[in-house]
Parts: structure tokens; sequence; C-alpha cells
């Protein structure tokens, strides 16, 4: 049995994404709307998504594109201030992620009392936003320094939109960060949002680290969800939940419920087997 029965509820877990629109100082915030509309959209995907009966969320700013590594004050306090007003609505485990800056998701989630982020936390890259580096000592440095050593660490171990500049394979990579930076987990993706994530890849990586946490982290879809979750331990899932399943629309009630009725028979399944 992993953390994620602990920490969540359940093995396989699907951890929806709840993504934030863009928030105050993102260059398509919206100033006539307001934070109010913000949140009430939120809102409205989170109740979306909790009714289909996902496991967890993630609370991302996944619409403050382009993404920064060093994120603006001004965007933390958002997220803080929306996932405040939404306490009263949050009935499952939850978590953040600032993209793409790990300490500031840690100053989250110790604000909100999130139980996970998910970041790049390890490697250098070439990527859309430029040479993109990472600094995981310092890190988990901060992680102590403010108390959020119990916050679980998913490491996104393929980064979105990025290569990495060092010529490794995907299992050099993985056991290399497991050896030395004790992830929670890892986080297969692939290239971006929504983007299946390789099942061979997959894989691979839970080949290679077979007791670490191995989550498929983009493109699990209603007709592939059986596939990823009997190789991965869990999925991160965002965009299949949309309306038409497009990266920037709305929670589809209906969609969460079909994908989590399949979901909820697999693992019953793997019960009965275990039997």
């Amino acid at each position: 049995m992993t953390w994620l029965k602990d920490v969540i509820g359940t093995e396989k877990p699907i951890i929806a994404m709840c993504h934030l629109l863009p928030l105050p100082g993102d260059p398509y915030y919206d100033r006539d709307k307001g934070m109010d509309f913000v949140i009430a959209m939120a809102r409205k995907d989170l109740r979306a998504l909790q009714d289909g009966g996902v496991d967890a969320v993630m609370f991302s700013n996944e619409f403050s594109l382009p993404y920064l590594t060093d994120v603006k004050t001004e965007t933390v306090a958002a997220m803080a201030r929306i996932i405040g007003e939404l306490m009263p609505d949050i009935r499952i485990p939850f978590g953040v992620n600032v993209l793409w800056d790990a300490k500031k998701s840690l100053d989250l989630a110790m604000a909100t009392g999130a139980k996970f982020v998910r970041e790049i936390f390890t490697g250098a890259y070439a990527s859309d936003f430029g040479i993109w580096n990472t600094n995981i000592g310092e890190t988990i440095r901060h992680q102590r320094s403010i108390g959020a050593q119990d916050v679980k660490l998913l490491f996104n171990i393929v980064p979105e939109a990025a290569k990495y500049l060092a010529d490794r394979d995907i299992e050099s990579i993985a056991r290399s960060t497991v050896f030395n930076n004790r992830p929670d987990a890892l986080c297969v993706s692939g290239l971006t949002a929504g983007s299946e994530t390789d099942p061979q890849v997959l894989r691979r990586v839970k080949q290679t680290v077979p007791g670490t946490v191995v989550l498929a982290n983009t493109g699990v879809r209603l007709e592939n969800v059986e596939q990823q979750l009997s190789i991965s331990d869990g999925a991160v899932v965002g965009t299949t939940f949309k309306y038409d399943g497009k990266f920037e629309n709305h929670v589809d009630p209906k969609r969460v419920e079909a994908f989590m009725g399949k979901v909820k028979s697999f693992r019953a399944g793997l019960v009965e087997k275990a039997v």
C-alpha cells in the first residue's frame, strides 16, 4: 500500500485539475469581470469535479500563460484568496501547483493546507520559457524551513514544452531522481496538457523505480484510462474533463461522471482479483 491511500483515500486515485482563469498580473486577466468571476468559475468547476466523483483536486494557475519560472507575488496572493473562498466547498483532499515555481507552490500549500504539490523540482531544460534551471537542494531546505515537510512532493520528470539539456534516458532520470531526492511521486507527461502520456515511457519508469509512486500526468482519457491505470499508480486528469475535451473550456459534469464510472469499475476489478 502506498501513501496515496492514507492521503487521498484510495489506491489508483484520480487527481483532477481545477484550472484557474488568468489572474491579476497575467496578460489575459479580464479586469472588467475581475476576481469575483474567477472565483465563481473555479467554484463551478470544483463542484462539477467533486460531484462527478474524483478522488482529489489540484488547483493550478493554468491560464497564467505564458508561464513564469519565478512567479510574481500577486499570482500566489490571488490563488490563496481563491482557495480560501472555496474552502467551504472543498470536500476532498487537494493540492496546488503554481506554474512553474516550486518554492511558491510550497508557500501556497502551507497557507491553504494543501496535501501535495506538483512541480518541476529537478533538472535543467531548454524550454518554451527559455533556459530553465532548478535547485532541488534549495527547494527542500525551503520546504523544511516553512514547516511543509508533510506536504507530498509530486516530481514532474518529463516537463511539458521542455527538453533536458543533457542527453539522458528516462530510466536514468527516474533512478537518479529517486536516489538523490526521495520524491513522493514521479509524474510522467506528454508534450503539453492533454497530450497522452506514452504508455511505454510510463512502464519503463515504473519498472525502474517500482517502490516509488508513478502517476500518468497528461492525456488520460476515457478511452485509455484502464491501460494507463494498469501501469501507473494513479493519474492527474484535466483536459478530458472539459467540454468537448478542450483545454481552454470549463468542466463538463457528464464527462467527469462517465470517466469516474469507468475508473471505479476498473478499481473494483482489481479488488476482486486480489481476493
